[in-house]
């Protein structure tokens, strides 16, 4: 027996659809418009009436999905974000060479985002002073952080040192600063293709001597032992922080 669904019933589901991809197509109009002008003529260089006007809707469509211009830039910065992320994660995926060739090629495809006008202006120049310190940073590191642990926690993984989750943390905390670092750096330099190559050439001498450090059988010293006991110094040796088997 089959059950015959009302035809009221039938001739909702359409229209409903209908409106949410109106709905959706409309949002998404506002981000890319608002993109580009953001990328062209900054945060303060652009009015909503810009913005709606390129989108061709209504100002009451853009407060309908977003409570303001602000609320609409961070609607911006995580979509750039988001792009640029798949693109590196992509980048990283792709090379099936050994761990450490991956994270040289996460490395490019990072320094090739940072290069792009959009990420330069929305992220690296305009996010911060708009989302506040905190709220970039959390947004930050909901993409790019990610994928830098991955990274980082891959390449450990592949060596002979046997870390606990925090040192892995630790490990992904300093490199993601200095990435982050080093993505402002090449992004306002005057020419961002040489910064990018010196970047490139530095990130890659500290990879390639922290891989020589694991293969010759040098290992990391227990954190706490680091640690001073009831005031006493430590005498730190020549490579204080690691051991040699």
């Amino acid at each position: 027996m089959t059950t015959r669904v009302p035809a009221k019933v039938l001739r909702k589901v359409p229209r409903t659809s209908r409106r949410a991809q109106y709905s959706a197509s409309t949002k998404r109009a506002l981000i890319d418009v608002a993109g580009e002008l953001f990328t062209e003529q900054g945060y303060a260089g652009t009015s909503l009436d810009e913005i709606v006007a390129g989108a061709r809707v209504t100002k009451g469509a853009l407060y309908h999905h977003f409570s303001g211009k602000q609320a609409l830039f961070e609607s911006v910065f995580e979509d750039v974000e988001t792009n640029s992320a798949k693109a590196i994660r992509k980048a990283v995926r792709d090379n099936n060479e050994d761990p450490w060739e991956k994270t040289l090629s996460g490395l490019r495809a990072f320094l090739d985002v940072v290069q792009e006008p959009a990420y330069r202006r929305i992220v690296i120049q305009e996010g911060p002073a708009i989302l506040g310190y905190e709220r970039f940073r959390e947004q930050e590191e909901r993409s790019t952080f990610g994928i830098v642990q991955e990274i980082v926690s891959s390449v450990l993984s592949s060596s002979t040192y046997e870390l606990e989750d925090s040192m892995v943390q630790t490990f992904s905390r300093v490199f993601f600063g200095a990435m982050s670092a080093a993505g402002s750096s090449v992004s306002e330099a005057e020419d961002p293709g040489l910064a990018s190559a010196q970047v490139e050439t530095a990130i890659t001498f500290i990879l390639r001597g922290l891989q020589s450090l694991a293969d010759s059988g040098v290992t990391l010293r227990d954190p706490e032992e680091l640690v001073p006991v009831d005031g006493a110094e430590q005498e730190p040796g020549p490579l204080d922080g690691v051991d040699r088997d």
